[in-house]
């Protein structure tokens, strides 16, 4: 239910940030064993979740299976995902998509009565349940619906976290502004990061303007490992159209025949990869852009070969945006291009959410299980946040530990400033529109190493916030805003210039190949380089 601060107790069981599937599905799961508080960045249903259109992947059709499911999740993430990171998640996966068809959520049904499966592209079987192409904000209706009757859980919207409090080398609660920008502070036994994603630290983004990586700059700030940071997967098919915001076009829509196709009309994905149109998103990404070079125009995605009707009716959300533009998805090509869509890294955490802290746990988009790898496997990140949201609550009430550092993980040696790197401090000051038009041009879809250091040079400038949290307890809600957007600029920029390969979401124009014999690694970054 919702709640003002005043209502809130100094100290509560349980404390959780983000009002996304992962956040809720743990909310859900902890309602019955104590006092649960659920910290929301802005309205309760404006999250990563809501904007999800295509659907989410389970294993649930007769001619599939968790083992298919899982080979098709290890293909996409192009080598590095965490196997035992997956094998949880596809086996676990259906189980938490029927709860969720028992607590009402509406999936389109077949003549049969049976879920639509849908294909999305690198899935080698239909297995994507959706609710038109809103199945986010559905599925976000049926979990929201559900806390709002548990008793036991609070939620104060509009809270901005700035950090954790760590006491003894444990994390022991959060500080926050309230809606009326006034410093706060709640204690919690167990307190779970489930902020979503990054995709607004750069200029072109499908994701809304809530997803700024606050908990891994949270979690990074507080001492905790992360991971992967270098690997984003940019959607290769948001809207392109000057004036227009990038809004998402589902990649289900080529799942159900729609195709790319260039300024002359002329399909070309097949030049780029065998799958075509449903390759996975790293190479459709780079192909649309080659492809654009290539010929010196736009391009498309087309449907009008198919059923208007059909399309339409399958695709209501897309069609009524588009429509608002004069453009009529069933009928006119649709201009399309890539942007900053999923951050495969974050907080570095085990099969239970726990993270390299005591006390603090991670679940969804802002956490790196490893299970997407190098690249995330279309319509993962739904199951993900209900699996893992439901795992971190089970470890949340156990006795505290740690997630060890496993073998195949690495920690970078942190940092060191070089001081006569800019010597005068002439640079203006990065603001936040700065900052993400930097990170797009030198560490978006196609990165060099002279594009990304300068950008770690601009980012690393003297005039950034310190590291010392205490010592900046008077910043105001919008530095915070600021600080974390560029901490995690910063470690986006920094673990991308460190990668000299090419892989997934991470493509490097000097080092194109991949290479497994230096690189098949996950790299973490810490402030404390010892955990």
């Amino acid at each position: 239910m919702q709640t003002t601060s005043s209502s809130r107790p100094d100290v509560i069981d349980f404390v959780i940030v983000g009002g996304g599937v992962a956040g809720l599905r743990a909310a859900i799961a902890l309602a019955g064993i104590g006092q649960v508080l659920i910290l929301t960045k802005a309205d309760a249903t404006e999250s990563n979740t809501g904007y999800a259109q295509g659907g989410v992947a389970a294993a649930i059709g007769a001619d599939d299976t968790p083992a298919l499911h899982a080979d098709d999740t290890l293909r996409a993430g192009d080598g590095l995902c965490d196997e035992s990171a997956v094998r949880v998640l596809v086996e676990e996966g259906p189980r938490y998509v029927r709860e969720l068809m028992e607590w009402g959520a509406t999936f389109d049904r077949d003549a049969h009565g049976e879920p639509a499966l849908g294909l999305e592209a690198a899935h080698s079987r239909r297995r994507i349940l959706h609710a038109g192409d809103a199945t986010g904000r559905e599925i976000g209706r049926t979990l929201w619906k559900r806390v709002v009757t548990l008793r036991s859980v609070e939620t104060i919207n509009h809270a901005l976290v700035t950090d954790l409090i760590v006491e003894n080398g444990a994390v022991a609660g959060v500080r926050f502004f309230d809606h009326a920008g006034v410093r706060r502070s709640v204690r919690a036994h167990a307190t779970l990061l489930a902020t979503g994603g990054a995709g607004q630290v750069y200029s072109d983004t499908t994701n809304p303007s809530v997803a700024t990586g606050d908990g891994v700059a949270l979690a990074y700030l507080a001492g905790a490992r992360v991971s992967d940071l270098e690997f984003v997967q940019f959607h290769p098919t948001a809207l392109n159209l000057s004036g227009a915001p990038r809004f998402l076009i589902s990649e289900a829509l080529r799942g159900e025949g729609g195709r790319l196709v260039n300024s002359a009309g002329e399909a070309f994905m097949t030049s780029y990869h065998p799958d075509g149109d449903l390759a996975p998103r790293d190479v459709v990404a780079r192909g649309i852009v080659r492809e654009s070079g290539r010929t010196a125009g736009p391009v498309f995605l087309t449907m009008a070969h198919l059923d208007p009707a059909r399309v339409r009716r399958r695709f209501p959300t897309i069609a009524a945006m588009c429509a608002t533009l004069g453009i009529d998805i069933a009928a006119d090509p649709v201009p399309v291009g890539p942007a900053a869509h999923y951050l495969m890294g974050g907080i570095e955490t085990d099969e239970w959410a726990r993270t390299s802290l005591s006390g603090l746990f991670a679940a969804g988009e802002t956490a790196c299980t490893g299970v997407h790898g190098a690249n995330r496997l279309a319509s993962n990140s739904l199951l993900e946040g209900l699996v893992f949201g439901a795992r971190a609550a089970d470890a949340m009430q156990q006795p505290a530990r740690t997630a060890p550092l496993k073998a195949d993980r690495v920690i970078a040696d942190p940092p060191r400033r070089d001081p006569a790197a800019n010597p005068t401090g002439s640079d203006r000051r990065l603001d936040i529109a700065d900052i993400r038009s930097l990170m797009w041009r030198a560490a978006g879809l196609f990165r060099s190493s002279a594009a990304l250091a300068e950008a770690v040079r601009r980012l690393d400038e003297p005039d950034a916030a310190p590291v010392s949290i205490d010592r900046h307890a008077a910043f105001t809600a919008a530095e915070w805003r600021r600080y974390n957007l560029l901490t995690v600029a910063r470690l986006v920029a920094r673990a991308a210039l460190r990668r000299k390969e090419s892989r997934g979401g991470h493509f490097r124009a000097d080092f194109p190949a991949r290479d497994d014999l230096h690189w098949r690694v996950h790299v973490c970054d810490s402030m404390a380089p010892n955990v």
